[in-house]
């Protein structure tokens, strides 16, 4: 089982203000929204065969297997606070952001592919994009 460490409902609204300003996104919305959905992937996903870090924000293991305690794990993941947000929201796919190298994975287990993005996440970046769009909708005519 995974320890909060993040409130959910302050995860929940960081990753809704980043899905509305990704490119604007502070310290102050990314660490809570990068350490909620680490937690949200370490329980759907639960194990310690993989580290995933997102660095300087947080890191969790998660995936069924070898489970390691000291040392380099043998299964790292490893990205920056912006691509892993867009993996989990489904605005990137797993092998764009590997072949790009925004994305650092070694070891057993360490293709996501399978595993993201993540629903809840996924459904709430969508919705809150999708009540944006009105009110940012209405500003453009205004300012017209």
């Amino acid at each position: 089982m995974v320890t909060r460490r993040t409130d959910p409902e302050a995860g929940r609204r960081a990753l809704t203000s980043w899905a509305t300003a990704p490119d604007g996104a502070g310290r102050a919305v990314l660490a809570p929204a990068v350490r909620h959905t680490l937690e949200l992937f370490a329980e759907e996903y639960p194990g310690g065969a993989v580290e995933l870090r997102v660095p300087p924000f947080a890191a969790v293991q998660a995936i069924a297997g070898t489970r390691h305690t000291r040392g380099t794990p043998p299964a790292v993941v490893e990205t920056d606070a912006a691509t892993w947000l867009a993996l989990v929201s489904g605005d990137l796919e797993w092998a764009r952001a590997a072949a790009d190298g925004r994305v650092r994975a070694s070891g057993e287990r360490s293709d996501l592919t399978e595993q993201l993005p993540l629903l809840g996440p996924r459904r709430a970046v969508r919705t809150a994009r999708e009540q944006a769009a009105p009110e940012r909708a209405a500003g453009e005519q205004e300012e017209r």
